[in-house]
């Protein structure tokens, strides 16, 4: 097992149990108390756990958020497969809402040069992106920056969004289930996603398979309200096939 791939299986199991311990993380992996502290001190500077002693806690469990550019480091591949497969579900002309999120970042970096679209979104950085792209037209809505997640909220951003209609909304979130729904942990930035979602034909939500073991604060969208789910082949196919007994079309790139 490479060291990304036992940092993502350590970060699973700190998740589902609320902790991991570094002795018991040796035993079962069989390699040395030290690989793991190595292991955790990676996933502290990610940040998505936290050391304690004896070993590490997720960072939810601790009210954390990690920020943007933290969260832009994991899963990269994951990430950049995803974006890929969501080009698939772009209409061929129309509008379209990219949500902010490190995931769909990668999509705003994918999208086609040949397609007309008209792309709304509320991240500054988006729209920076997208603004030199001749065949695009950018909406960027307004409002308070979060400075956590680079995305706009509150009463600026949602009142344009009441009165538009959008072919496809690409949508992020920091946790999914079928019991909980789709979660964020900012009441602010939920409100906003809500209202994306219901300004869409279709709502197409992009996650990796880490975010389907989390549950946060503010719920804005319910598992049957999702039209596809994009995650990677990390989802477990059991918990996949749920996903998709809730209404939603699942793909694992």
């Amino acid at each position: 097992m490479y060291a990304e791939e036992r940092q993502q299986e350590i970060l699973l199991r700190a998740r589902a149990v609320g902790r991991v311990d570094v002795v018991t993380l040796a035993e079962e992996f069989d390699v040395t108390t030290e690989t793991v502290r190595r292991d955790l001190t990676a996933l502290e500077r990610a940040g998505v756990v936290r050391r304690v002693h004896g070993g590490a806690i997720p960072v939810e469990r601790l009210g954390f958020e990690p920020a943007l550019a933290t969260r832009d480091e994991v899963m990269t591949e994951e990430k950049e497969r995803i974006a890929k497969a969501a080009l698939g579900e772009l209409p061929e002309d129309g509008a379209i809402i990219i949500d902010a999120g490190s995931t769909t970042a990668r999509l705003v970096q994918a999208l086609p040069v040949d397609r007309e679209l008209t792309v709304i979104v509320n991240s500054p950085p988006l729209a920076t992106t997208l603004a030199t792209r001749p065949n695009l037209t950018v909406i960027m809505l307004g409002g308070r920056v979060r400075g956590r997640t680079l995305a706009t909220v509150d009463d600026w951003a949602l009142r344009p969004l009441a009165d538009i209609h959008v072919d496809v909304a690409f949508m992020a979130a920091n946790g999914c289930s079928v019991a909980k729904g789709l979660t964020t942990p900012d009441p602010a930035e939920a409100a906003i996603k809500r209202a994306m979602i219901n300004a869409a034909e279709r709502s197409v939500l992009l996650a990796d398979h880490a975010k389907f073991t989390s549950t946060y604060l503010a719920r804005f969208a319910s598992v049957a309200e999702i039209d596809v789910v994009i995650s990677d082949t990390g989802l477990d196919a059991g918990l996949a096939a749920e996903l998709a007994s809730a209404g939603p079309e699942v793909i694992r790139a």
